[in-house]
Formats: structure tokens, C-alpha cells, sequence
């Protein structure tokens, strides 16, 4: 759907210089979706992987972030060996929906509800972000982090339009449950993609 370089604004690489690479094609249907646009894969241009991986190349940061849409949903190995073969550390941001087929160095596991998440996905999750929308997100979250391996960071962060509701109730759950840590959009905090 688009690709672009910028810094990654959510989670354990927040800070870092990325270029992120959106696939067209999501099942997902998520309410609060800001890139509701990369649903419909056909709605987009095919873009082969030589010339990703070139796009990608004319900057000097070295993490490639695969997202959507739902990237899961295709097979990713080539697109994965490609950007390797180039230098990249590779990143997946999912909602883990569909089996994973590549191979990442680091994968931001987002579950939904409107679409569980595979336990196989789960299980490669090295780190689940569950959004926050409303207070029986917090019971969800626990759910899903009973399902992923010990080394998985856990983190909330508050859906955007609901963050001055959320946010609140958030650090006070961290406070009472410390496994897990805030995750906060900062791209949108600071006006950037």
C-alpha cells in the first residue's frame, strides 16, 4: 500500500529509525483501524521486492517493519530473505490472526477481538500490545498474555481516541500488575507517519 521511512512510534523500538513497508489486504476489521485504506489489497499497486528492498536501501536505518493491514495473511518468506540478504533487521507488526511465514527478528503481536489470533502466532510474539479501548480490555489482555512465552514483553496502550479515558486507567493497572509496561503512539504525539 505505501511504504516510508520514519521513526517507529509504538513499543520496544519506539525512538528508532524505521522504514516501514504497509501491505494492502486486511480481514481484520478493526473499529478503531487508522489505515482502514490498506484493507482492500487490490486497491493498491503490486510493487515487486527488488524495488522495496531498493526504496528501503536509500536510507541508512536498518530496520524494515512489515505491517498493514495484516501482513500475516501472505507468505513473507521472500520478501523476509530479501531484505536480509540487504542488511535488515526485520520487524512484523500483526495481529497474529493468520500462521506467520517469513522469518523476523522481532514481532509486535496486537491481538483483536473482532479476529483471534492463532496460538502458533501467539507463540512467536515477541512482544503483544494490546490495545485499550474499554475496561474489559484488561481482561483480554490477561488472556492473551497467559498464551505467549515468558520472554514476551507485555504492553497496553490506550486506543487514540479514548487515550485521555484510557491512559489513566492504564498506569494505574501497571502499577497493580507490573508484567506489563504503557505503550504510547508517539508518531502521533509528534505529528510524523
Amino acid at each position: 500500500m505505501e511504504h516510508f521511512y520514519t521513526l517507529q512510534g509504538e513499543g520496544a523500538y519506539s525512538g528508532q529509525a524505521a522504514y516501514f513497508i504497509r501491505l494492502g489486504g486486511c480481514d481484520v476489521g478493526c473499529v478503531w483501524c487508522d489505515v482502514k485504506e490498506s484493507w482492500d489489497a487490490e486497491a493498491h499497486t503490486m510493487m515487486n521486492i527488488d524495488c522495496i528492498v531498493e526504496a528501503a536501501l536509500a536510507h541508512p536505518g536498518r530496520i524494515a517493519v512489515i505491517t498493514g493491514g495484516e501482513p500475516a495473511i501472505y507468505d513473507l518468506e521472500k520478501l523476509c530473505s530479501a531484505l536480509r540478504k540487504a542488511g535488515f533487521r526485520i520487524h512484523m507488526e500483526t495481529s497474529g490472526a493468520y500462521p506467520i511465514r517469513g522469518e523476523f527478528d522481532w514481532i509486535t503481536l496486537s491481538p483483536k477481538k473482532f479476529k483471534a489470533p492463532v496460538i502458533e502466532s501467539l507463540l512467536k510474539a515477541s512482544e503483544l500490545k494490546v490495545v485499550v479501548y474499554n475496561k474489559t480490555d484488561f481482561k483480554w489482555a490477561e488472556e492473551h498474555a497467559s498464551k505467549v512465552s515468558e520472554n514476551c514483553i507485555l504492553y497496553l496502550q490506550p486506543e487514540w481516541s479514548k487515550k485521555d479515558e484510557m491512559t489513566p486507567l492504564i498506569i494505574d493497572y501497571i502499577q497493580q500488575h507490573p508484567k506489563w509496561q504503557l505503550s504510547l503512539q508517539t508518531h502521533k504525539y509528534i505529528n510524523i507517519p
